[in-house]
């Protein structure tokens, strides 16, 4: 048996970024993970422009060019918000690799994404459940067809949606031993 420290499973980042699907937990999940690190929080949904609000709330799939200023001024603001005070938690679909990719790139550092992994079925009971200010219910679908489950190469911590969230929480800023200073109170 080796005495070597085991290697973490993921790169420590001070960006944690909740993402998955719509009513798949993100905000709910990122803001728990955020009030147990004493981190801001920064909602992926509050940085969309009013034009991509409006077509979710017609049922009207984003593309990508929709997509790419919205994770441009979100990942911007992540990495201020961590720059002063050390760690900033965010919740963002980010379905797709290049997403995720591309809010590292623009964060200009690593990102932490927690997977926030379900099946449609589960999904989509909450999302009918639920009163959402512009996620149409209609578009649960195409959100999983643009879904693109997260690599095993890529920076990432998968868990299961039917765990409360608390539990989530609780999981998720344990296997985050890099950020203990955030931890006061714990």
């Amino acid at each position: 048996m080796s005495t070597a420290p085991s290697q973490p499973r993921f790169e420590p980042a001070r960006i944690i970024i909740a993402m998955g699907v719509s009513s798949s937990g993100k905000s709910a999940t990122g803001a728990a993970i955020a009030r147990r690190l004493h981190a801001p929080f920064l909602d992926g949904d509050g940085y969309h422009p009013p034009a991509n609000k409006e077509k979710m709330r017609a049922g009207i799939p984003l593309t990508d060019t929709d997509r790419w200023p919205w994770l441009e001024t979100l990942a911007g603001a992540l990495h201020e918000a961590a720059d002063q005070k050390g760690v900033a938690v965010g919740a963002c679909s980010a379905l797709k690799r290049a997403y995720r990719d591309f809010l590292t790139e623009k964060a200009g550092e690593p990102i932490l994404f927690v997977f926030l992994d379900g099946d449609i079925e589960v999904i989509r009971k909450r999302i009918e459940a639920r009163a959402h200010e512009f996620m149409n219910p209609k578009l649960l679908d195409s959100q999983f067809a643009t879904l693109e489950r997260p690599a095993p190469d890529e920076n990432v911590l998968a868990v299961d949606v039917t765990d409360p969230v608390e539990t989530i929480a609780s999981r998720v800023v344990k296997e985050l031993g890099h950020l203990k200073v955030f931890k006061r109170g714990q």
